[in-house]
């Protein structure tokens, strides 16, 4: 048996995170954590565990230990699962055809290892020891590709470059009412569940991103995901979309019209209450892959 010991940490959240687990087989333990730059404190509870168990040998029974209800009670008493799919389905399949525990760990309460793990999630968070992201290429000057010398629209040709796996992640928020995103929350809306139906419009609304768009490509996505956070407080939703491909070209404009999609379908099924509703900040967040390289916005 395989003792694990997870946390995570984000400051903002969403905001800058960290994840830290301790991995304890026949009593040594091993350390490791990680850092992502725009990312929310469950996220990094769910990576940590992940993290974990990728560490640990096929078949080998684990027993995790972590403060987090979200994480322990998802996985133990069945808590639906609003956001964070694309995660909830790592986990799964990290724990197909295995035993696994999972118990639940007061924190900051002197347990040993739960403290360690706690440190190195807000040390990853801090960006002590975390690898510093390639500079970034200056392409301002290099002129728009879709235009050509007499300033005509076109299409760009990228018959000659190799299909790449390319990944991207867009974010956007909703602002509404408190009053509104109890509404939703409670599934109290008369059109139905205001969650669901967004994230299904911002799945479908990637795949037809080239039919939206005049001058994108057909790309083949492998993976949409869409996640949310809210803010009762604030009547705050964060919308999370990612589009993953194997292509010649970036799967940027997927996830951006993923997350717009997603904020105009909130605002569809919600405005019979609110119709003071802002959609904002609708960016790209992460840009993975390709020839231009990595690009992450710092925050």
């Amino acid at each position: 048996m395989v003792d694990v010991y997870t946390d995570g940490s984000c400051s903002g959240n969403p905001g800058p995170g960290g994840w830290g687990a301790v991995v304890l087989n026949d009593g040594k333990p091993q350390r490791i954590s990680g850092h992502d730059l725009h990312t929310t404190n469950n996220r990094m509870e769910l990576m940590a565990a992940i993290k974990a168990l990728e560490a640990v040998s096929n078949g080998t029974p684990v027993t995790v230990h972590s403060d987090s209800e979200y994480l322990i009670k998802t996985m133990t008493k069945g808590w639906k699962r609003n956001a964070n799919q694309d995660l909830w389905d790592q986990l799964d399949s990290l724990t197909a055809g295995r035993k696994v525990d999972w118990q639940w760990v007061r924190g900051h309460n002197g347990d040993q290892w739960n403290e360690e793990a706690d440190s190195l999630a807000v040390a990853a968070m801090q960006g002590k020891g975390a690898p510093k992201a390639p500079p970034k290429e200056d392409r301002t000057t290099q002129g728009l590709t879709h235009v050509d010398a007499q300033g005509t629209a076109k299409m760009v040709d990228v018959g000659d470059k190799p299909d790449t796996v390319r990944t991207a992640i867009a974010g956007g928020k909703v602002t509404m009412k408190p009053e509104t995103l109890a509404l939703i929350l409670q599934g109290r809306m008369e059109k139905g569940d205001v969650f669901t139906v967004a994230r299904l419009a911002g799945i479908n609304a990637a795949k037809h991103t080239w039919e939206l768009i005049p001058l994108a490509h057909q790309l083949p996505l492998s993976h949409v995901g869409i996640d949310f956070e809210t803010d009762p407080a604030k009547g705050i939703v964060t919308i999370t979309a990612s589009a993953r491909t194997a292509a010649k070209t970036g799967v940027e404009m997927e996830a951006l019209t993923a997350a717009a999609v997603c904020g105009l379908t909130i605002y569809d099924m919600c405005k019979a209450v609110d119709r003071g509703m802002v959609i904002s900040e609708v960016k790209v967040l992460e840009k993975h892959g390709g020839r231009s390289g990595d690009f992450v916005v710092e925050r």
